[in-house]
């Protein structure tokens, strides 16, 4: 297949599945390109908003679009890791009459897996997540079983209610490539929202790609090119926030973050960058594309300070500074001093 149609095919993809979606959700374009992104660079994405914005519903839609097996997760505190994982279980074999263990899967044997409410169950329920996460796999007894592919697990989380919720560690927010914030609608996409869902209009979603389809485009993804400048360009924006390292650390990163992102923060960009390279119609990354995923990326990495916290500091305004400050062009950026102790070190 030759690049040109690569791009196509990517292009047509996200135009239908966008088209499709249309049908039961109103807006949310950048959300959506997101989940598209994360989801083509093999990633899995957090999404956080108020109750209403139909997270979950996009979730679905998603899946029935994209015509891979979905499974919901109502994340509770009485839920337990064998809950979500699967269980063995004794049977009886009707051929010797011997007992037999046999394993029952759990809702993580899925393509796409919701993981809603993920801030409302126990830290022991949601650790169960990071092995399926990152090694697509789960363990249970001593079996390790392997997860369907391709694997997405898309969580949800609710910023306003604080009581009886347990916060994602840090460790286990670095597994989402992207935090993605799930905003009000305009007036205009609201008044929509109602005229929708107030009549008896009904949705008709046709799945747009299949799974064995979305594996390859996957590997497609990967074999984008990306030049020297655009990697500096990246690690200069994650190393900006690393306030342990002192070299070229701007003002305001010491002051405001108490802790910085870590490589991950860096391959995530540089894949998304990669992915939404072939969205746009091009084989080749530019820093626009890791600018543009630079706060659903950076945002859920940073850890901002008490002060920040105190002035209303936040991640994202911290991260548009960093975009400011930071050269786009290769011979400001390679020549600039501060950035040049920021390689060095």
């Amino acid at each position: 297949m030759s690049d040109e149609q690569i791009i196509s095919k990517l292009r047509v993809a996200r135009e239908r599945v966008l088209e499709q979606l249309s049908q039961v959700i109103v807006g949310q374009t950048d959300v959506i390109d997101e989940l598209l992104i994360s989801i083509f660079s093999r990633g899995h994405c957090l999404l956080e908003g108020v109750p209403g914005l139909a997270k979950t519903l996009m979730i679905s839609a998603l899946s029935r679009a994209l015509n891979l097996k979905f499974s919901r997760i109502q994340f509770t505190p009485d839920l337990m890791p064998a809950d979500i994982t699967g269980i063995d279980i004794i049977e009886e074999d009707q051929n010797s009459g011997k007992r037999i263990y046999k394993f029952i899967e759990g809702p993580l044997f899925a393509n796409m897996v919701l993981a809603d409410e993920i801030n409302r169950t126990p830290p022991k329920t949601q650790s169960a997540l990071l092995e399926a996460m990152q090694e697509h796999r789960v363990t249970v007894g001593r079996t390790r079983n392997v997860l369907p592919e391709p694997f997405f697990v898309l969580a949800t989380q609710n910023p306003i209610e604080q009581e009886g919720t347990y916060p994602l560690p840090e460790a286990q927010q670095d597994r989402f490539m992207f935090k993605i914030f799930v905003q009000y609608p305009t007036f205009d996409e609201e008044l929509e929202i109602v005229r929708k869902t107030t009549s008896i209009e009904t949705d008709d979603i046709q799945p747009v790609l299949e799974a064995d389809e979305i594996e390859s485009l996957q590997k497609i993804v990967r074999q984008v090119l990306v030049s020297e400048h655009v990697l500096r360009y990246a690690l200069s924006l994650v190393r900006q926030t690393r306030v342990d390292q002192k070299k070229g650390i701007p003002e305001i990163v010491q002051e405001y973050v108490a802790w910085g992102a870590g490589p991950r923060a860096v391959q995530y960009l540089i894949l998304g960058g990669k992915t939404r390279a072939l969205l746009n119609g091009r084989t080749y990354v530019t820093c626009e594309d890791i600018q543009s995923l630079a706060k659903p990326v950076l945002r859920h990495r940073l850890v901002m300070s008490f002060l920040a916290e105190s002035e209303g500091l936040t991640a994202d305004s911290l991260i548009d500074k960093l975009i400011e400050i930071t050269p786009i062009r290769e011979d400001e950026l390679v020549r600039d001093p501060r950035f040049q102790s920021l390689f060095a070190s």
